[in-house]
């Protein structure tokens, strides 16, 4: 009797799957199971900000923005910005539980912040863009939306999540915590781009009511400097639409609602040497 050595039909210790298949479930899973953990303290985060009193926001505002406390008295940049915001409340565009004010921070970033109490911050790099007075007006009639829809306040909620994920992923393997973080990013970026139209819409609002008409609404969106745009494929990962899009949903709204354009009010020649300053 002869013997033939053979392989069993069937090895235990060997799986069928590709270990590469199996690497992206587990993977997979790993992500599915962060970004729905950070959904869920997303959505605390939103509850508790919806049961937050305008006095109780007061507080926490006397706390991160005590850098401001030191100012004695505001530029000639801060008193123009705040005369144009406090013409949209005395007009009654605007109706919030606080008063808001208005900050210029000596920086070369073309953005503005709303902060929470109430606060604006404007950096002078945008001032340094911006050319008439109606583009500014809608730029701070958008930073009055954060605050209507309560945005400042959920992105410091969501941001903290943010940090405590990333906290705990920080022990594990690096290259599986930066996708983690790049997962949970694109999906934050998702809610960002929707307060962002939403601000964009309430801006134009204002806009329309200190006028009487909506020039200016897009003339930042079409001058911005190109690096700020995200396009068309940074714009699923960014924190603000694509400048194109902004533009289209604004000209979009002007037409649903029958506003008008107008003459812009241009900054004089005063006015931009003491923005440069």
């Amino acid at each position: 009797m002869n013997f033939t050595p053979r392989l069993p039909s069937r090895n235990h210790n060997v799986t069928k799957i590709s270990p590469l298949r199996e690497l992206a479930v587990l993977l997979g899973g790993l992500l599915a199971v962060i970004v729905i953990v950070y959904l869920l303290l997303g959505l605390g985060a939103d509850l508790l900000v919806s049961h937050l009193s305008p006095a109780s926001e007061q507080k926490l505002a006397s706390v991160l923005s005590s850098r401001f406390t030191d100012k004695t008295k505001p530029t000639s940049r801060e008193k123009w910005l705040q005369g144009l915001v406090d013409t949209m409340e005395k007009n009654g565009c605007v109706d919030l539980p606080y008063p808001v004010t208005v900050h210029v921070a000596d920086s070369t970033l073309v953005n503005a912040v709303a902060l929470p109490g109430g606060q604006i911050m404007v950096f002078s790099g945008l001032l340094r863009i911006v050319r008439s007075e109606n583009e500014m007006a809608f730029i701070l009639g958008h930073e009055l939306g954060h605050f209507k829809h309560r945005d400042h306040l959920r992105g410091l909620g969501r941001g903290l999540v943010f940090a405590f994920i990333s906290t705990l992923l920080g022990s594990s393997d690096g290259s599986i915590a930066r996708l983690a973080a790049k997962t949970v990013q694109v999906t934050e970026s998702g809610f960002s781009r929707e307060q962002e139209a939403a601000a964009d819409a309430f801006g134009l609002q204002i806009l329309n009511c200190v006028y009487g008409h909506v020039g200016g609404a897009t003339d930042f969106f079409n001058h911005m400097p190109e690096k700020l745009d995200p396009g068309h494929i940074g714009h699923y990962f960014a924190s603000h639409p694509e400048n194109r899009k902004r533009i289209q949903a604004l000209v979009r709204l002007e037409r649903e609602n029958n506003y008008r354009r107008g003459p812009l009010i241009p900054f004089t020649l005063s006015e931009t040497e003491k923005f440069l300053k």
